[in-house]
């Protein structure tokens, strides 16, 4: 599946207790991730009539990091509906994401070891009424390069 890639440096505040990146701060870097992907490439206007609401996510940790590691997310679609857009998100350490990553930022293969896998999946409705509509063009358009 081609990915396109979002860069996650850790800051020092990421770590917690433990000494390793709080769960949170996974969720936090996903969403940042698919959103600032959507407005860049898919026209997506946070102040405009449609907007995408995040229903459900989930995240899967697989291994710990920590600062001062630099990280990116690596951006799939799981699903494309008539509404709605499930991301499949892998969270890599940069030298893996920068290996496997083409001058674009996207590529068609697969890191060997995200050390987390999320999910997360967004419902796009309208910004006054909060009901359902289709998935704008130019998002659907644009996604179309990370289904393929």
């Amino acid at each position: 599946m081609p990915r396109a890639r979002h860069p996650f440096p850790l800051r020092w505040n990421d770590n917690d207790q433990y000494g390793h990146v709080n769960n949170t701060v996974y969720y936090e870097a996903m969403d940042t991730a698919v959103n600032a992907w959507m407005i860049a490439r898919g026209g997506l206007d946070p102040a405009g009539d449609v907007i995408g609401l995040c229903v459900a996510s989930s995240c899967e940790f697989r291994a710990s990091a920590s600062y001062p590691e630099e990280l990116a997310v690596a951006i799939g679609v799981e699903k494309v509906g008539r509404t709605s857009l499930s991301w499949d998100l892998h969270i890599l350490r940069a030298e893996a994401a920068g290996a496997a990553a083409g001058a674009d930022g996207a590529d068609g293969a697969e890191p060997a070891d995200p050390i987390a896998v999320g999910r997360f999946t967004h419902v796009f409705v309208d910004a006054a009424t909060r009901r359902p509509v289709p998935v704008p063009d130019l998002l659907r358009t644009a996604v179309a390069a990370l289904t393929d």
